[in-house]
């Protein structure tokens, strides 16, 4: 019994140890788990913080370049005076140290006004005109770009030489006349040519009767041919009878040599009736929107406000000319055109001074057409703006035009109110002179 007890104890025993034991593997197997995770917790750590010190140095060596490389374009610029690239060095002692010493007398002479007109037309143009600087390069100044396309319209001197005497560069010469004409045409042309109003017209109607005695004319209407380089298309629509290239520039003009209506642009190659009837002139004109005032009785014959023009243009009730001369004219005919001509006088002689003061308008213009027409405007301005502020005007400057004139062609078209007007004009004129 005793036996059997102790074998059971020590059974018991063994179990115990047993138990003992396998909780003994037990927890060495689970402080290795818990040391092999934290071993890889602390590697993850380790990983990071290497990582993190590795990002934190790359951005502080792209920062530091950052900042050497900024220091170094600002010192750079510093150092640089003037954009090399962008802007060739040029001298314009010229215009800074010559042209502010020039006279009344020399600035009217390059400049075709004086220098208190130049400043009105840079005035009025300075809106439209004007530049601004930025961090590259400088702006020219408003008044040399004025400048520039004066000299260009007086003298029709090449954009090289141009450019070299007041210290542009070439295009830059041909865009301060591209922008000051289109300028002009904006600003100026619808102030400095318009069409007259009723009192206006009551003027110029009363100028011309004192003058040439004839009543209520109120205008010379002619044609002039400007020198064009042959285009490369249509050459041949541009070429007139005297065998050069040019374009057609229509005016009607006042007593006083202000042109109020002009139409340019037209081929050499048309005649003046086509030009005419191609015009907004003629359109007014033919349904009565030109001169819409009360006639005047003149010998029996009712006698609105009328233009005279010379032969090649046709007759009508607005629109006078002169007998044609083919040798069986009576005396009062005779008389009649002696004072038309005499009268026409006052459009050729405002062709001539408008070529005179602007000399690009005789010589070959190798401008677009468009740019052609817009050059012939911005010139008809400028003439009425001259005439008009009293501007000098030097007969030296009106010499022989370089190409002659086209001969005009004769229409056979005449309207009868137009043959009735110039009848009662000619018996009026001829008994003005009988009494």
């Amino acid at each position: 019994m005793e036996e059997n007890i102790i074998a059971a104890l020590c059974l018991l025993c063994f179990i115990g140890l047993l138990v003992l034991a396998d909780l003994e593997i037990t927890c060495v197997h689970l402080e290795n788990v818990v040391r092999r995770a934290r071993r890889r917790r602390d590697m993850r750590r380790n990983l990071v913080r290497l990582v993190a010190l590795q990002l934190t140095a790359q951005t502080h060596r792209e920062a530091q370049d950052h900042r050497r490389r900024r220091r170094l374009l600002l010192r750079r610029i510093a150092q640089r005076s003037s954009p090399s690239v962008w802007v060739r060095k040029r001298s314009d002692d010229w215009w800074k140290s010559v042209v502010p010493c020039f006279n009344s007398d020399q600035w009217l002479q390059n400049f075709r006004m004086s220098r208190e007109t130049f400043q009105y037309v840079c005035g009025r143009l300075r809106t439209a005109m004007e530049k601004r600087d930025t961090n590259y390069r400088l702006s020219v100044p408003l008044e040399k770009r004025v400048a520039v396309a004066l000299w260009k319209l007086a003298t029709n001197a090449e954009y090289s030489r141009i450019a070299h005497q007041f210290g542009v560069g070439i295009s830059t010469a041909f865009k301060c006349l591209k922008e000051f004409c289109s300028s002009v045409e904006e600003v100026l042309l619808p102030e400095f040519i318009q069409m007259p109003s009723a009192e206006k017209l009551r003027e110029m109607a009363l100028h011309f009767e004192q003058w040439w005695g004839l009543p209520q004319c109120v205008g010379a209407i002619g044609r002039s041919h400007i020198p064009i380089m042959a285009p490369q298309e249509d050459h041949i629509k541009y070429c007139n009878q005297e065998g050069w290239c040019s374009v057609v520039l229509q005016a009607a003009v006042d007593g006083g040599g202000l042109f109020w209506d002009v139409h340019a642009g037209k081929p050499g190659s048309m005649d003046d009736v086509r030009v005419l009837r191609s015009s907004l002139l003629w359109e007014q004109a033919e349904r009565g929107a030109v001169f819409s005032q009360r006639p005047k009785t003149i010998d029996g014959q009712d006698v609105g406000y009328y233009f005279i023009g010379d032969a090649a243009y046709p007759l009508t009730g607005w629109l006078m000319k002169s007998y044609l001369d083919d040798g069986c004219l009576t005396k009062e005919q005779q008389v009649f055109n002696y004072k038309i001509s005499q009268a026409r006088v006052v459009v050729e002689d405002t062709f001539c001074r408008l070529k005179g003061r602007w000399r690009c308008l005789q010589k070959r213009n190798d401008c677009s057409l468009q740019r052609v027409k817009s050059i012939v405007l911005s010139c008809c301005v400028l003439h009425n703006l001259c005439e008009g502020r009293g501007e000098e005007y030097r007969e030296e400057w009106g010499t022989p035009l370089l190409n002659p004139q086209p001969d005009v062609h004769l229409p056979s078209s005449a309207q009868t109110e137009g043959v009735k007007v110039r009848a009662a004009l000619t018996r009026f004129l001829n008994s003005a002179d009988s009494s």
